[in-house]
């Protein structure tokens, strides 16, 4: 794990369990286990939620990876704590919960 996800996940632990996996030539960024956004090239993008839209308002929009098909705020304002707070606890109350697998039955 490179040192911009370190920092991401120390400055993020303030709002509960941060966790980043390698995906893809990227990473994905789990808070609590639910999905928050991606990581690529030292940059952190964060899902659209009704509070990401008010928070993050004047945050620049862009896809994470070419080929994406979702837009997604570009965070950088890991100084903030506050809003780090707010943003973090507000799209995890927003956000579905993780999706379960129902294990295969055997014939």
């Amino acid at each position: 794990m490179n040192e911009f996800n370190e920092y991401v996940r120390e400055v993020f632990s303030i709002a509960g369990d941060i966790v980043i996996r390698s995906m893809m030539g990227g990473y994905l960024v789990y808070l609590n286990g639910k999905l928050i956004g991606d990581i690529g090239d030292n940059e952190l993008f964060l899902k659209r939620t009704s509070t990401s839209d008010r928070l993050l308002a004047d945050s620049e929009l862009r896809y994470p990876y070419e080929g994406s098909k979702t837009l997604m705020y570009v965070f950088d304002r890991f100084e903030d704590t506050a809003l780090v707070l707010e943003l973090l606890n507000g799209m995890y109350a927003e956000l579905p919960e993780k999706k379960t697998v129902k294990a295969k039955r055997e014939r």
